[in-house]
């Protein structure tokens, strides 16, 4: 009988791979507007990094004919733990296999997630090694801090769609041994939404439903942090300047409590930008639940969350 992985076998998310139509359009916009670093270049695929984040990739950007998610990336712990949790799934009937052809990390195992997302394991990874540019004071910090565009300081949670989220939450907590920390419990008792995390965060991934009909293993929306709520509404001026339409916000969540501002990018995205939230330390935490009630209130403050971001996800949904 396979080890059962467990809370912080997964030490974080390390990297999501988006796919997008508009890829020169799509690059500049997180260069140039959130102030990301590009690292690498291999085949279709730029590789970039916010400053404050220690590897040498969080996003990888990869030509496409369409938008959505390429693959889902976790760094585990260490390396026994990586070993635990691939025999873990194995042992669960999980197909996958082992793949060493990609750069900035090692051997990584690749899977399908209960909804059909892609998503991969790895330890072994390349941390950033600031040039003499970029070196800092504060020798705690990867480099000094980008003062281009909004300057989002690190990756920090990805919201996926599924069509079954408890199956999707089921399989993120026993298979991968993250926590549940919040849920979304309907009147007919079906789950429309589940917080998970690997750290002492309030959420790491997100789970909400996806309401087109028949659509497996699409994105919601990716999520950088920054440090204040005064970088979100800055940013949100940066994006006005920019042409860049608000989808909604900067308003406040109940769920996770963080301060956000939605917005698309070039190639159809939605992208995130969050600060605040709150932090998880208490080793006994229960998911705490909100019901059909509590949601139709909407954010903690702020408007009523627009119609389309309960509707739209990547890649589109063709309609029959």
């Amino acid at each position: 009988m396979s080890v059962v992985p467990s809370f912080h076998d997964i030490a974080h998310v390390g990297h999501v791979e988006l796919f997008t139509p508009e890829p020169d359009r799509s690059l500049a916009f997180f260069r140039d507007l959130i102030g990301l670093s590009e690292t690498k270049r291999k085949g279709d695929s730029v590789y970039l990094r916010a400053w404050g984040d220690y590897e040498s990739c969080t996003l990888k950007l990869t030509a496409s004919k369409t938008s959505g998610l390429g693959h889902l990336s976790f760094r585990a712990r260490s390396e026994p733990a990586l070993q635990t949790i691939v025999e873990h799934l194995k042992a669960s009937g999980v197909q996958g296999d082992w793949f060493d052809d990609e750069i900035l990390h090692g051997p990584a195992f690749r899977f399908l997630g209960a909804d059909g997302h892609p998503l991969e394991i790895y330890f072994q990874t390349e941390k950033f090694k600031a040039p003499p540019e970029l070196s800092t004071g504060f020798k705690n910090q990867p480099q000094r801090r980008a003062i281009n565009g909004v300057g989002a300081r690190r990756l920090d949670h990805i919201n996926l769609l599924a069509s079954d989220v408890k199956a999707s939450r089921e399989f993120f907590n026993q298979m991968l041994g993250l926590r549940i920390t919040e849920q979304i419990i309907l009147d007919d008792g079906s789950e429309a939404g589940a917080w998970l995390s690997a750290t002492n965060k309030s959420y790491d991934v997100a789970i909400t439903r996806d309401h087109a009909a028949g659509a497996h293993g699409r994105f919601h929306h990716l999520t950088y942090f920054c440090d204040t709520r005064e970088e979100i509404l800055r940013a949100a001026d940066i994006l006005v300047e920019a042409g860049v339409a608000i989808e909604t916000g900067p308003h406040k969540h109940n769920i996770g409590q963080t301060f956000f501002l939605y917005f698309l990018e070039p190639g159809g995205n939605r992208i995130e930008l969050a600060c605040g939230g709150y932090l998880i330390l208490d080793p006994d935490w229960k998911p705490v639940f909100w019901s059909q009630a509590d949601r139709a209130k909407g954010q903690a403050w702020g408007l009523q969350t627009v119609k389309s971001f309960h509707t739209y996800g990547t890649p589109p949904v063709v309609e029959p």
